[in-house]
């Protein structure tokens, strides 16, 4: 890939996870902006220990050589709830468009089950038209905000959501518009494996496979390649997957479990996922991020692992 079109960034998620505070809850914010540092990172996404005032955030990150690249953001135009999410939007797009972020990666979390107990495949929200119609909507007032800052919306398709499959996901993309931009995470489209039911595959044999959560992958990439706005690379343990699924465990119990892991170091191949962005001319982040419990897996021997994996496997 093109390193002048490219950065690599890491999410603060494998120090301390935003969902479960208490994994890594003993990781005190200096000590994972100053291991991003060591381990070759350029930035990162703001995580739940990062200061809120830009200025205190910035007189740690600039002698680190560390920008901001995106923060989560939840919308829940689906629930009805738009002028809460438009109102707490714009103060989210101040924050990031005041750190140098030009992008704002979004979860539609209206009737999420991804931080509930409830099994992750199998009662996730799936969205009535009426629904979907809020959502688009919702999602066109954020395009005209972020473009006031000359930033981009991207929908950040996640487990546990309206927004998950393939199929979910292209209905997303379809009814938006060309305005809003897909943050594609490696992670979740395997996880979700291609699932194309409302069952969430409980009934489908074939969205069992490896070969089906890789085929995903890769036709994700390939379908929007040129409207991708941001990359999360994440892998994912298709032991702990297989597990998560035969025991009907939640999306944070999979995280406790270690689903998920660094890219290079579970089942996700990234060669097409590379290939397919730089033919697109991609330009923007590749964030590693993997929801881990660090005292399982050290964060920092992680970072530095996925570092060499992608500066390996991807050139830069």
């Amino acid at each position: 890939m093109d390193r002048n079109r490219v950065r690599i960034g890491i999410s603060s998620i494998g120090w301390t996870n935003d969902d479960m505070p208490e994994l890594g809850g003993e990781n005190t914010f200096e000590q994972c902006v100053s291991e991003m540092a060591l381990a070759g990172y350029a930035g990162c996404e703001v995580g739940n220990k990062f200061p809120k005032d830009p200025a205190v955030l910035r007189r740690f990150l600039v002698p680190r050589g560390l920008s901001v690249c995106n923060a989560w953001f939840s919308t829940r135009f689906a629930e009805g709830a738009a002028d809460e999410t438009v109102e707490g939007f714009i103060r989210h797009r101040d924050f990031l468009s005041n750190m140098g972020a030009r992008v704002v990666g979004c979860s539609e979390q209206s009737y999420s089950i991804q931080g509930l107990g409830a099994p992750i495949f199998g009662d996730k929200p799936v969205f009535s038209d009426a629904q979907w119609r809020l959502v688009f909507d919702g999602y066109a007032r954020l395009a005209d905000l972020a473009e006031q800052k000359g930033m981009r919306v991207c929908m950040h398709h996640h487990m546990g959501t309206g927004v998950q499959t393939p199929d979910e996901i292209a209905r997303f993309m379809d009814g938006a518009g060309e305005r809003i931009g897909l943050l594609f995470d490696t992670g979740h489209i395997y996880f979700s494996e291609g699932c194309r039911s409302a069952d969430g595959c409980r009934s489908t044999e074939d969205c069992r496979s490896a070969e089906s959560g890789q085929a995903a992958v890769d036709a994700l990439v390939d379908a929007y390649a040129g409207r991708i706005a941001h990359v999360h690379l994440k892998d994912v343990r298709r032991g702990a997957l297989d597990a998560v699924k035969a025991n009907k465990l939640s999306f944070l119990e999979a995280v406790r479990l270690g689903a998920f892991t660094t890219p290079g170091d579970g089942a996700v191949s990234f060669g097409h996922v590379f290939a397919a962005l730089d033919g697109a001319g991609y330009s923007g982040w590749l964030v590693v991020e993997a929801e881990q419990d660090p005292a399982k897996a050290n964060p920092f021997e992680y970072a530095l692992n996925a570092r060499s994996f992608i500066r390996n496997a991807a050139g830069i």
